[in-house]
């Protein structure tokens, strides 16, 4: 009998050119897609919460996908696991209802942009954090991330995956310290496509005193995408968790 899973799945995407299955290309989608297909015998075509871009992380991303297994979730994530490439791995699978949508049951997202402060590069981060060597005014990033907070606009900052809808509610903008660590966490209802390293790349010029802190609200305002700073890069960026009422 087919049945409805839910996965979480975890992957470093220094490799892939995103999430998103490509016809040419190395994508999460497509490799978890192979290796169901080894597993089941069965072509799935799995579906995900967000289309993390090319170089983007993740922890937390969820997928869903329908398929006949006669062995307990447990062992279908043993199995896949075994098959996957040592870059994703599932982190946990469980049957759902055939009604479940990773992406549209979604109530919030959080993200976390690591950047590496310091003189000095470090080889052991260089894949997950961006090395800033100049100091950082962390209290002005602070300041600034507080103008983000509750429902805006943010055309300044990103395009709308779909249609033409700019507006979403950012419930927690922060940053924290872990020596030479600065990362910002940002949890929303919903995000535009760059939306996160665009607001990253701002607060970075914000940090370095380019901008003031009270910019970022007149940026919020104005909508003009000229406006904001360049996209931070993507190796930085990690999807670290997605929420749903169950």
């Amino acid at each position: 009998m087919e049945l409805r899973y839910r996965a979480t799945v975890e992957y470093d995407g220094s490799e892939f050119l995103g999430f998103q299955y490509q016809a040419c290309g190395r994508t999460v989608q497509g490799e978890i897609e192979k290796a169901l297909e080894k597993v089941t015998q069965q072509r799935v075509r799995i579906v995900g919460a967000g289309r993390t871009d090319a170089g983007v992380h993740a922890v937390g991303q969820v997928v869903a996908f329908n398929v006949v297994w006669r062995h307990s979730a447990e062992e279908l994530q043993r199995a896949l696991n075994a098959v996957l490439p040592m870059d994703i791995a599932l982190r946990d699978c469980k049957v759902t209802h055939f009604g479940f949508h990773p992406r549209y049951d979604a109530l919030w997202r959080q993200y976390r942009y690591t950047v590496w402060n310091g003189p000095v590069r470090s080889p052991l981060w260089q894949r997950y954090a961006y090395h800033v060597p100049e100091p950082l005014d962390v209290p002005a990033m602070q300041k600034a991330s507080q103008y983000l907070l509750g429902s805006h606009d943010f055309a300044a900052f990103g395009k709308a995956p779909q249609g033409s809808n700019t507006v979403r509610r950012i419930l927690q903008a922060e940053w924290l310290i872990e020596g030479k660590r600065l990362m910002f966490d940002i949890t929303a209802d919903a995000f535009l496509r760059h939306m996160v390293r665009a607001i990253v790349g701002t607060l970075l010029q914000i940090g370095r005193g380019q901008r003031a802190p009270e910019e970022m609200a007149v940026l919020v305002q104005s909508g003009a995408r000229r406006l904001a700073a360049p996209p931070a890069p993507a190796r930085g960026l990690c999807l670290m968790s997605i929420g749903y009422a169950d």
